[in-house]
């Protein structure tokens, strides 16, 4: 709802409404889900507006937004994940989002001109002064997984990893995630902007299934993700109020395991 093709702010609060009608406790987002270089922070911004308009109770609401990717406006993103500039982004986020406490703070992604450790002490410090509850990392590796959660003391809550029925090569981090009950929290759920309305034309045993059970194979990519481990927690993307509340059944779907392993097995 910040990048390009953007909906209206109308339709975004609409739509992220429309979540929260549907029971949807956790909102996904980061300082650099924007445009142009002087909107640093769009994302937050909105969701912190919606949250604050819904006439409904919002204190059941995790928010978790990322850090250490940057978009120079060029179209190109960049990283930074000096510990600097980390710990100058989380308080930054923290005031557009309205907290004095993010909920869930996660390093966007490596930085291969600074150590892993030093980004991630970043998060540690963070957690200690108190400006995050809980500290994250996206598009790790198992090793980067296992050095953060020694950094953090054992506090690494959460891996937020491409994953979807097109792109399955996260699938030992999610694995590793569940071993260690950390949440796994996969982006682009359902293949990203352009992929998410072929999912039952590109993989047709979700197209199967989903006529089997009378739903959209949407429904039943986030469905089969859920059924993979209980530390799964799927973040499909949307931009109209009709795909949110679809996505959100997919909570109440349940697949057979005979279905979760067809579904694994396919292409």
């Amino acid at each position: 709802m910040s990048i390009e093709g953007r909906p209206d702010e109308a339709r975004s609060i609409a739509t992220i409404h429309a979540a929260l009608d549907a029971g949807v406790t956790f909102i996904d987002t980061a300082d650099a889900y924007h445009i142009s270089p002087d909107e640093v922070g769009h994302n937050e911004e909105l969701i912190a507006r919606a949250l604050r308009t819904y006439a409904g109770d919002v204190s059941g609401v995790l928010v978790a937004t990322k850090g250490g990717h940057l978009r120079p406006g060029d179209g190109s993103w960049t990283v930074d994940g000096r510990p600097t500039h980390i710990v100058e982004a989380a308080k930054a986020s923290a005031k557009r989002l309205g907290v004095e406490t993010i909920d869930l703070y996660q390093f966007h992604r490596p930085d291969p001109s600074v150590p892993y450790a030093d980004s991630v002490g970043a998060l540690r410090d963070l957690l200690d002064e108190g400006v995050i509850a809980m500290a994250g990392i996206s598009n790790a590796s198992i090793a980067q997984i296992d050095e953060a959660n020694d950094v953090l003391g054992g506090r690494l809550a959460s891996v937020q990893n491409q994953f979807s029925p097109a792109f399955r090569s996260s699938r030992a981090e999610l694995q590793h995630c569940a071993e260690l009950g950390i949440a796994f929290i996969p982006w682009s759920p359902l293949g990203g902007i352009r992929s998410a309305g072929a999912v039952g034309e590109r993989h047709l045993a979700f197209k199967e299934i989903a006529d089997a059970h009378s739903v959209s194979p949407q429904q039943v990519a986030l469905a089969w993700e859920l059924a993979l481990a209980p530390v799964v927690i799927p973040i499909p993307g949307a931009s109209r109020p009709d795909s949110i509340r679809d996505s959100a059944r997919a909570a109440d779907l349940e697949l057979t395991d005979d279905e979760v392993a067809l579904l694994s097995a396919s292409e």
